[in-house]
């Protein structure tokens, strides 16, 4: 009986720590602490994704104050990622997050043969063969860090987790801190609670609801060249 009585004591202690942990985060402000990023084996860990934050677990690091969410992708890529079981329309995406096409920012290279080119036309930024990057426009920078703010925690993903890795890998070569960057790998591998769906069957047909789809467009017209 004894025994009893403890263990309903201990789990109501338990209880009342989590209760007053919770609300003190919720009264300061403060949010829970993140793991620091780390990449996964194999070779998701070669594409850049995250161990511990992926497609398996963003919906608990969803909705931060100190963070922005950035979904990669173009809503129709050229490229036929179709090839290697994915989607060249942006199918869906996970809630919380905006699209901003990773082509439009700089030019794409090292994807899969089977995949072909991408967008070749104007880009941000022009990566050269040493892996260096450079501006266009002279609003480039600018633009980017509207973007992507640094004081920010950034958490980026794709359909299959290349553009992600991609980006993460030119933030940092340009100055952003590695460290508070999360490559969350691909919305084709997630099955979350929050998939708002963009794509839809009208008898045989594919449609695809783009209105839905929170977008940064990049108008280069309005851009001034270097």
């Amino acid at each position: 009986m004894k025994k009893y009585i403890w263990t309903g004591i201990v789990g109501g202690l338990i209880l009342i720590v989590g209760a007053f942990l919770l609300g003190r985060y919720a009264f300061s402000g403060q949010l829970p602490a993140l793991p620091a990023p780390e990449l996964a084996e194999g070779q998701r860990g070669e594409l850049g994704i995250d161990k511990n934050i992926n497609e398996k677990t963003i919906d608990s690091y969803l909705g931060r104050s100190d963070s922005v969410y950035r979904d990669l992708r173009m809503l129709k890529d050229p490229g036929n990622y179709e090839a290697i079981g994915g989607d060249s329309y942006l199918s869906g995406f996970v809630n919380g997050f905006s699209v901003v096409p990773f082509p439009y920012l700089v030019n794409v290279t090292g994807l899969p043969k089977e995949v072909g080119n991408t967008y070749t036309g104007k880009t941000l930024f022009y990566q050269g063969q040493d892996g260096s990057f450079s501006p266009n426009y002279e609003e480039s920078m600018a633009i980017l860090e509207g973007l992507f703010p640094k004081d920010k925690v950034i958490f980026l993903m794709c359909g299959g987790g290349g553009y992600s890795g991609m980006m993460k890998k030119m933030l940092v070569a340009l100055g952003w801190d590695e460290s508070k960057i999360y490559d969350v790998g691909g919305y084709w591998f997630y099955d979350g609670d929050n998939k708002v769906e963009v794509k839809r069957k009208v008898g045989d047909k594919a449609v695809y609801d783009f209105y839905k789809v929170p977008i940064h467009e990049i108008d280069f017209s309005t851009l001034t060249e270097k």
